[in-house]
């Protein structure tokens, strides 16, 4: 039957939508297989991606054996989704988008004739509880002579309306309808809260113009520039997608337990906000000139984060919650079989002592920009700046989160080196007050300690950890915050040591060797995109260029048609792998493309230890 599917499909094939709330994926198929409501965190309601059509999804596509979609592609500079298919019969269009900015959590499917006559089938299966669920489901009079569908499941409630609504098949709704040329079906699907009053019909003409002029909007303040503008552009609308309007959060991705490696075990829950991506997304905002981005995201932190600095932690919820405990959903058989399938992150707990680097780096970066300290931001860094203090001897799990033993990362030590070396600068170049002689002390230390403990002399390179033999691909980071320079002995020393353990023949690069046993799990996963995009600004800032383009090249080229992309790709099965779209993937991405740009006209000499000249960001803040 052209409705029938036992699983999910590749995670390539789909495309977000979003109302800066939540996100749902549609598949090539035309099948939405996930969708949280009403917040990226909140149980889904379709939730096909990790199970099967029972756990929840909707489907509307074409009836006919040999259809297929012909084009796909947002509408322009928006989240407006829109998939043309192509049948013997005819031809039609649907467009899927998430109305934003009316505060309504729902979807819209719009269906229009462009040719000929086209059957539609529809199938919808509504499951809240992550597809565990099944509502209590009713035809409601509508007024005006119509019906709606509502299905009502202890807090959640869900209503659609519209044109052709289906008819209850056992335990889902399904029906066919076909549009001929120039005709329209339309249908709204809306999330609202139990305890209240069905919610009144949508205009759907004006939801859509103003949606579409929102993003359009957001967009234009992005001034294209370069090889890779386009991609950069939808790289950053995708950061945006991620963000919660009202709070600021950024989530890691929209998804749960997509897995890094088909079939295993390495599956994570990434819908929430975590220090460092935010920190990171941050800085790429501000050198595209999202100053209020920035701004609202730097208020969010100060709110996670209030409180006794011993409690910080490495992620919060969207509003800042703080409890993300982990469990997992016995009842879903994961994607292609790799279980489990988990919400909630053990992580939360970890000490990662690179966290408040990354974040003293950006805030370091908004001031640069002309943001101004308050009352609660500076305060809140100098106390972010004593807790490295007091955990200097602590040794932590590092930025991939290892679930082994507690050691000494080189990257964290660096980063917190970077902490300090931030506080420094904001006493001796922005007048603000501070412990600077101390600071300065401390940074000191750490430098000396890093190049004793975490940069092998035999081997000429920086390791994964103190007193280690292995690299890991978070050592690119190191020229980043100006530990060294991205062409000194060291770097270059480390590069080579890269190139030879972790990036494949297609030249891509992996986080780390996993079958060390490091980080407590089965050995197995994929080239790390960000990371990939890192080794491309290595190579940018160190005359490396065509090296650089050409790794830019197949990383941008990765991305599916609608420009995202995952967290790691199987260069071997042509495949992505890991929760998607991953907002680090992206502001890598933005990275990357920004060094490549900025070192374009830049002449580098033929010592081979000349260094690029870094430039400070625009004033591009109200002072």
């Amino acid at each position: 039957m052209w409705n029938h599917r036992t699983m999910a499909s590749r995670i390539e094939d789909y495309a977000l939508l979003s109302d800066l709330h939540t996100g749902a994926l549609v598949g090539r198929d035309g099948s939405i297989d996930w969708l949280c409501f009403p917040r990226f965190d909140s149980p889904a309601v379709f939730t096909a991606l990790l199970g099967n059509s029972d756990n929840g999804r909707w489907l509307i596509a074409p009836t006919h054996a040999d259809a297929k979609v012909a084009h796909r592609s947002y509408r322009g500079r928006t989240f407006v989704l829109e998939s043309e298919w192509q049948t013997p019969e005819g031809t039609a269009r649907i467009t899927d988008y998430m109305p934003v900015g009316d505060r309504r959590a729902s979807i819209v499917r719009r269906i229009e004739g462009l040719s000929g006559n086209v059957e539609f089938g529809q199938t919808i299966t509504m499951r809240p509880g992550y597809g565990k669920v099944l509502p209590w489901v009713r035809r409601v009079d509508d007024g005006n002579d119509t019906e709606a569908i509502v299905a009502v499941a202890g807090p959640d409630a869900l209503v659609l309306r519209g044109d052709e609504l289906p008819h209850a098949v056992d335990r889902e709704h399904a029906g066919k309808f076909t549009v001929a040329a120039g005709a329209r079906v339309e249908q709204e699907l809306m999330w609202y809260p139990s305890h209240r009053p069905v919610p009144t019909a949508i205009d759907t003409d004006l939801a859509l113009e103003q949606t579409c002029a929102y993003w359009e909007d957001w967009a234009a303040r992005y001034n294209k520039d370069g090889k890779y503008a386009s991609i950069v552009e939808r790289s950053l609308l995708v950061l945006r997608a991620l963000t919660h309007e009202d709070t600021g959060g950024i989530v890691a991705a929209p998804t749960t337990s997509l897995p890094e490696d088909f079939g295993g075990a390495r599956n994570w829950d990434y819908r929430f906000c975590w220090l460092r991506d935010a920190a990171l997304t941050l800085e790429a905002m501000l050198t595209h000139g999202y100053a209020d981005e920035a701004l609202k995201w730097r208020d969010w932190l100060l709110r996670a984060v209030a409180g006794d600095p011993e409690d910080l932690q490495i992620m919060y919820g969207l509003a800042g919650e703080r409890d993300l405990s982990e469990g997992e959903l016995s009842h879903l058989s994961g994607y292609e079989g790799a279980l489990p399938v988990r919400i909630g992150n053990g992580a939360v707990g970890q000490y990662q002592a690179d966290v408040v680097g990354e974040v003293m780096v950006a805030l370091e970066k908004l001031r640069l920009a002309g943001g101004h300290e308050d009352h609660f931001s500076w305060p809140l860094q100098q106390a972010m700046l004593g807790f490295i203090e007091k955990n200097l001897q602590a040794k932590d799990h590092g930025i991939w989160e290892m679930r082994g033993d507690l050691l000494y990362f080189t990257h964290s030590r660096v980063m917190m080196w970077a902490a300090f070396d931030c506080g420094v600068r904001a006493v001796r170049n922005h007048g603000l007050e501070g412990r600077v002689e101390l600071w300065e002390s401390i940074r000191e230390q750490l430098h000396a300690e890093i190049m004793e403990h975490g940069f092998n002399k035999e081997l000429n390179t920086f390791t994964q950890t103190y007193g280690g033999k292995v690299t890991d691909a978070s050592l690119l980071v190191i020229p980043q915050v100006g530990f060294v320079h991205y062409n000194s002995p060291e770097m270059r020393g480390t590069v080579t040591a890269l190139e030879n353990e972790l990036v494949d023949k297609h030249g891509l690069i992996l986080r780390y060797e996993t079958s060390a046993g490091l980080d407590g799990l089965a050995p197995g996963e994929h080239p790390f995109l960000a990371c990939s995009f890192w080794l491309v600004e290595q190579y940018a800032h160190t005359g490396r260029r065509d090296e650089a383009v050409a790794l830019m090249d197949t990383l941008v080229g990765l991305a599916n048609e609608v420009g995202l992309l995952s967290e790691e790709y199987d260069m071997d099965q042509g495949r992505m792998a890991g929760n998607f779209p991953q907002a680090f993937s992206h502001l890598a991405l933005v990275r990357a493309a920004d060094a490549l740009h900025g070192t374009e006209n830049l002449c580098l000499s033929s010592d081979p230890n000349s260094t690029v000249a870094e430039t400070e960001p625009a004033d591009i803040l109200q002072t």
